[in-house]
């Protein structure tokens, strides 16, 4: 039987992250789309089906994969802020364009910033957090599971890109809550996955994506910061 207390700390985990990780939460995510602005100019994201394999793909092979990564070892290094600055400037060193590194050190700060409230002492001083290290490392303070934490992370992440799509390619609403319904097994498989990979086993296989961060940097009309 579950006790009242452990019933209690679950769902306050639960409700933790669903205001972390909600497109409300002051992090500016509205204003960055991880190149998704050049592959729609590109012709690379065309409709939901395209959609559905690039976000797919940045998922298991690109970004998505490398930042569960950092966010595990930043959950676990949360109460060593000398190990979790050795993350923050690793995470910082494996960004592939200009833009990403502003876009991942840009919601981080900010979302330090938004979390004082929740006691985030460990991560709020701490300037030039990737985001995925400032959500790992509040997470892990708070007692949160690394693998729930990662798969709303990742959820989180895919809903911004999708947001970013549908005013782009144009796409409808329902196209896009058909793509966020049919990655949430990527979602899963990924934070699984992820459960006890090392610093050095981030790679990536997304080589589009990554150009499409750089070519935003010089795409002559823009509606994103990414």
């Amino acid at each position: 039987m579950r006790t009242a207390t452990g019933t209690r700390m679950g769902e306050a985990a639960l409700l933790r992250l669903l205001a972390w990780l909600s497109p409300a939460f002051p992090t500016g995510g509205f204003a960055w789309s991880q190149g998704v602005e050049a592959a729609v100019e590109t012709g690379d994201i065309t409709n939901e089906a395209s959609l559905l394999v690039w976000l797919t793909d940045v998922l298991c092979h690109g970004a998505g994969r490398a930042d569960a990564i950092i966010l595990r070892h930043a959950h676990a290094a949360h109460n060593d802020a000398a190990a979790l600055s050795v993350v923050a400037e690793f995470a910082r060193a494996v960004q592939p364009a200009r833009e990403r590194l502003a876009e991942t050190l840009g919601q981080g700060n900010a979302f330090a910033l938004a979390a004082a409230p929740w006691g985030a002492a460990n991560i709020v001083g701490l300037w030039d957090l990737p985001y995925p290290v400032a959500v790992g490392a509040l997470a892990g303070a708070h007692a949160i599971a690394a693998g729930a934490t990662c798969a709303g992370f990742l959820q989180a992440m895919a809903a911004n890109m999708i947001s970013a799509a549908v005013r782009l390619v144009p796409l409808g609403q329902s196209a896009g809550l058909r793509v966020q319904a049919a990655l949430e097994p990527v979602f899963l498989a990924v934070a699984t996955q992820t459960t006890g990979a090392e610093l050095d086993d981030i790679g990536g296989i997304c080589w589009r994506a990554d150009l499409a961060a750089m070519r935003h940097e010089t795409q002559y009309t823009r509606l994103f910061r990414s």
